[in-house]
């Protein structure tokens, strides 16, 4: 596939495609993604990790922000807790292939003056109920914001234009903040980045993927927790929302260059596929079984996996 769709595939929305066009033409391109330090590094966590894999191969210069104030802002945790975390969740990341990257603590780069005044001017250009809209989809407790969680977008607005990145990388529920800094950093000077977001992916029971609810796949699981968790996993036959062929086209092609379902002769013998397509219309044609299906999805997983569980062992 040609650089612009690596770049893109996989992706929800690139605002705008013909701002990502010019500066694909660039010979020096920056794009940074941030994390807030969590427990697990999952599944979730590995949807925006491939999309920076894809940019780095795109020739871009890849920055990782370790979010630690945001997290702390978010009521995440103490600042011992997140900066802790945040080492971790670097190894995980490093195992994941992201290595030869710049990886950027929060705490490092936010508390100097010249941050604080951007984020004070950009303040004062941005209405609380636009703080607030922004958080509504990555808050915690947002029925009752704090302070704190307003500072966040704002913060958010002027790490993109302290690490000087071209474009920024995120799931879809960073899209209103993506759209503040577009707006906004123009008029201090900065340059509006490029967005490019990623899907929200469901869990493995067919929900919205939440730690508090288990229904993941972290990095650091065992072999044997991922075989189960998959044949677990609901698997409709519809095509739409079905998190175990979400993690074939999100997570296993980006990663494999083919899969092969296993399955005895009297019920067809093996397939294998190198093309997410192919197998999406093999299941929706009820010519893969879900068993058969999730059974390849674990091994699958597994071996993409096996790299993290041992860097971060």
């Amino acid at each position: 596939m040609d650089t612009y769709e690596r770049v893109t595939r996989n992706t929800v929305e690139v605002v705008t495609d013909d701002d990502l066009r010019t500066l694909l033409a660039q010979p020096q391109k920056t794009v940074y993604a941030g994390y807030e330090p969590s427990g697990e590094i999952h599944l979730g966590h590995l949807v925006t990790i491939n999309k920076l894999v894809d940019l780095q191969a795109a020739g871009f210069e890849v920055t990782v922000l370790l979010a630690d104030l945001h997290a702390f802002l978010n009521r995440k945790g103490t600042m011992e807790k997140v900066g802790d975390l945040a080492e971790y969740n670097k190894r995980c990341f490093e195992g994941l292939g992201l290595k030869n990257v710049k990886y950027v603590l929060g705490s490092d780069l936010q508390l100097n003056r010249d941050y604080e005044l951007l984020v004070l001017q950009l303040s004062q250009q941005i209405t609380l109920n636009r703080a607030t809209r922004s958080m509504d989809e990555v808050g915690r407790q947002m029925e009752h914001p704090t302070v704190s969680q307003m500072i966040y977008p704002i913060m958010q607005m002027a790490d993109i234009a302290m690490l000087g990145a071209d474009a920024a990388v995120g799931g879809i529920d960073q899209r209103k903040i993506h759209m503040l800094a577009r707006e906004h950093l123009i008029n201090f000077g900065y340059k509006a980045p490029v967005c490019i977001h990623t899907p929200i992916l469901n869990g493995l029971d067919g929900k919205k993927m939440s730690s508090s609810q288990g229904n993941y796949i972290s990095v650091a699981d065992t072999e044997e927790d991922i075989m189960k968790k998959c044949q677990k996993a609901f698997c409709p036959p519809e095509i739409p929302e079905n998190p175990v062929l979400q993690i074939f086209q999100y997570h296993i092609f980006p990663r494999l260059p083919a899969i092969t379902i296993k399955r005895p002769d009297k019920f067809g013998g093996d397939r294998t596929f190198s093309d997410y397509k192919d197998l999406e219309l093999s299941y929706s044609r009820g010519e893969v079984h879900p068993l058969d299906l999730k059974k390849s999805c674990g091994i699958s997983l597994v071996e993409i996996l096996e790299p993290v569980r041992d860097y971060i062992g």
